[in-house]
């Protein structure tokens, strides 16, 4: 389904209670968020308690794919029939806004909730490609740079399925937000950005090529 599809559905699970107006429907936008980065948040629950786990994920048309082990507990759960009820969350961090009073203090960052059931990817086929898609969301390029994963490694990784459905994304933009009070207080107020920075890429000992195209980039 293309990015400039309709939107979202709004229901009540994907409503935000508080700052509505930062809140988007909008599929540009969700996947921008999604597309942005490759670490979630993975909340279901187990033996009657919440458990949260971070984990890599993918995003391919409107399903997510969740990179696990087949002995841990959300992927035991997440069965083909049954599936398991989960929450995933993304969040990119723009920058501090450091106001001249400590409650007006605030961050500026994007978003995404996403609730559903996930499936234990079983066929095969989809199996590969969600595997490939978890490889290139986080060095767009690599899986075709790879040795492809055997048998025995396929046996021992899971993938479970979260189709986008009720989900939305919420974000905070723009400066300091002052009690008139307070403008002519003797502090310094102002934002201080925030981004992820990848590094000069490091060789390992056994690498005998030249440094890939696609890093060159990075």
């Amino acid at each position: 389904m293309s990015d400039t599809a309709a939107p979202y559905s709004r229901t009540d699970r994907t409503t935000p209670t508080r700052y509505r107006d930062r809140a988007s429907w909008e599929r540009e936008a969700i996947h921008a968020v999604l597309d942005s980065t490759f670490l979630c948040h993975l909340g279901f629950i187990a033996d009657g308690a919440p458990v949260v786990l971070p984990t890599l994920y993918a995003r391919v048309g409107d399903r997510l794919y969740l990179h696990g082990s087949t002995g841990s507990r959300p992927l035991r759960g997440a069965g083909e029939d049954e599936g398991l009820a989960v929450c995933v969350t993304v969040t990119l961090v723009d920058g501090l806004v450091l106001a001249k009073s400590a409650v007006h203090h605030s961050v500026n960052y994007r978003s995404v909730v996403a609730h559903g059931t996930a499936h234990q990817v079983t066929d095969p086929a989809e199996l590969a490609v969600a595997l490939d898609a978890l490889v290139d969301q986080v060095v767009p390029g690599r899986s075709g740079d790879v040795r492809r994963p055997s048998a025995k490694e396929i046996a021992a990784t899971a993938v479970v399925r979260l189709r986008l459905d009720q989900v939305s994304a919420k974000a905070r933009a723009g400066g300091v937000q002052e009690d008139e009070a307070d403008h002519d207080l003797p502090y310094w107020a102002g934002v201080l950005p925030v981004a992820t920075v990848q590094g000069t890429p490091e060789p390992s000992p056994y690498t005998t090529v030249a440094l890939p195209a696609y890093l060159h980039t990075v």
